[in-house]
């Protein structure tokens, strides 16, 4: 995908728009390599580090929303059958990704359309079982918008940072291996919250069965 490598070498706010709208649908766009090398040039004075983050968040929204559409009205044999496709493996996907999601999505809730947009190999896919799901599109938006804008402002920082630290020829492989620990935390982070919102949910239902046996 030779277009793909020279958007990237040409980021501005139209191409970071579309290049995460890519990135949220099934076409593979590392968007490591995309927010935060513009956040660097942002550094710079070239553009606006806060425009970027916009952008970039809703070029997800755009991308989450189509696939979010194509589970809701297409359902899950198409969805497996493009999966499966020569197409779809051309976009590095299968069913096995298709199903992983699901099973996110199944184990976490709608909170899981926040935290599935922070870990690697959910993210582009999160939105699909949600439309499956027949998540209601309001309350998904706000999910996906809450999740993508947090790690595209992450990644916004990262490449602020990196300015002051390390050449443009070196930037990309610098955001690959930060970007790796910053994966970690973040799944870290995920955990937490998950823990958080069961032992909420099991102290809410303790209440409410005691509430109902008074």
């Amino acid at each position: 995908m030779n277009w793909i490598t020279s958007l990237l070498s040409n980021l501005n706010y139209a191409t970071v728009y579309f290049l995460m709208l890519l990135e949220s649908t099934v076409v593979p766009v590392p968007s490591e390599l995309v927010v935060a090398p513009a956040a660097y040039h942002s550094a710079a004075g070239h553009i606006n580090i806060w425009l970027v983050i916009l952008f970039a968040t809703l070029g997800a929204m755009t991308g989450a929303s189509i696939n979010y559409l194509a589970g809701y009205y297409l359902g899950r044999p198409i969805i497996y059958k493009f999966a499966n496709s020569r197409l779809g493996h051309l976009c590095l996907l299968n069913q096995s990704k298709v199903e992983k999601s699901e099973k996110y999505f199944d184990d976490h809730g709608m909170v899981a359309t926040i935290t599935g947009r922070l870990i690697p190999g959910i993210r582009h896919l999160i939105s699909i079982p949600a439309g499956l799901a027949k998540m209601n599109y309001w309350k998904f938006l706000l999910y996906t918008t809450i999740g993508a804008g947090a790690w595209h402002a992450i990644l916004a920082l990262l490449g602020w940072y990196l300015h002051d630290v390390v050449p443009e020829e070196q930037l990309n492989d610098k955001i690959l291996e930060y970007g790796e620990y910053i994966k970690v935390a973040i799944c870290l982070v995920a955990a937490i919250a998950l823990v958080y919102f069961i032992i909420r949910y099991l102290v809410r239902r303790h209440r409410s069965i005691s509430n109902n046996k008074e």
